[in-house]
């Protein structure tokens, strides 16, 4: 039998696990610029307690959140490529508040973001690119069927669909996007060689299509699901850049070597 002791440490590392895993489901975004703070304020309540922190200068501040950002980000197990976001964040941004920047530099840089991200607090699905080896290996996986209809859901800035423009011309290209600069780059990208609008991808009639690929968050997966299951045709396939569904097992996973080391998950709709 186990001892209390032991019952008590399993029971507190089955609950860090379950923890660790829910906040995983969160956006990536909010977790890069808020989750370390508590963590960070307890640093400086142990600096100012040790009377310390008045001999640091603000980039060694600066420096010191950032580490603790890249922890809580290795702690988490989010994509490799959210470490040196999270680790040069504040550094950076204590330089860029050091430096003589006009104001409007800021504003410009701030509506840019709104534009590009719109939506993403709703639906907590940032602006994930696409790496080439995942165009590559999308490109490989569709089945050498022409005219097969193909659509990206959350297109983002049109890289898979110029990819496969190129590589797979025999496709019948479609994206939806939410953001409308995102929206408006894809459509200057394409150039007519895909059909992209402008919209939720929840109003999305998946029946029309073979493939549907999306490269989105954790927490849209099981709704995605359900949508697929309920429209899409016994037969075509769903594919997802790096994010599984709760529960159900992909017929395909397929590595990548890139830098987030994310694998693409295939399901084809019974």
């Amino acid at each position: 039998m186990m001892s209390q002791t032991q019952t008590t440490r399993s029971t507190t590392m089955t609950w860090v696990e379950e923890s660790r895993r829910a906040l995983q489901r969160l956006s990536p975004a909010i977790l890069a610029l808020g989750l370390h703070l508590p963590l960070w304020a307890v640093i400086l309540a142990i600096c100012l307690r040790l009377g310390n922190v008045c001999n640091l200068g603000p980039g060694t501040l600066a420096w010191m959140e950032g580490l603790t950002a890249w922890a809580v980000t290795r702690w988490l197990g989010l994509p490799r490529w959210w470490q040196p976001i999270n680790l040069l964040f504040f550094p950076l941004l204590g330089l860029a508040l050091e430096s003589a920047i006009a104001p409007t530099w800021a504003l410009a840089a701030f509506l840019a973001l709104v534009l590009t991200s719109l939506g993403s607090l709703h639906t907590r699905v940032p602006l994930f690119l696409s790496s080439h080896q995942a165009i590559q290996a999308l490109a490989r996986c569709i089945p050498g069927q022409p005219g097969l209809r193909f659509i990206d859901l959350g297109c983002g800035l049109g890289g898979p669909l110029a990819g496969l423009a190129r590589l797979r011309p025999d496709l019948v290209l479609h994206g939806v996007e939410a953001a409308p600069l995102n929206w408006l780059v894809s459509r200057l990208r394409l150039d007519g060689r895909a059909r992209i609008r402008l919209g939720s991808l929840w109003d999305e009639d998946l029946s029309r299509f073979d493939i549907v690929y999306a490269y989105l968050s954790p927490a849209p997966m099981p709704r995605l699901w359900e949508k697929a299951c309920r429209e899409m045709r016994p037969g075509s396939l769903l594919i997802s850049n790096s994010f599984g569904i709760p529960g159900v097992v992909p017929e395909r996973e397929i590595a990548l070597d890139d830098l987030s080391g994310s694998s693409l998950l295939l399901w084809r709709i019974p």
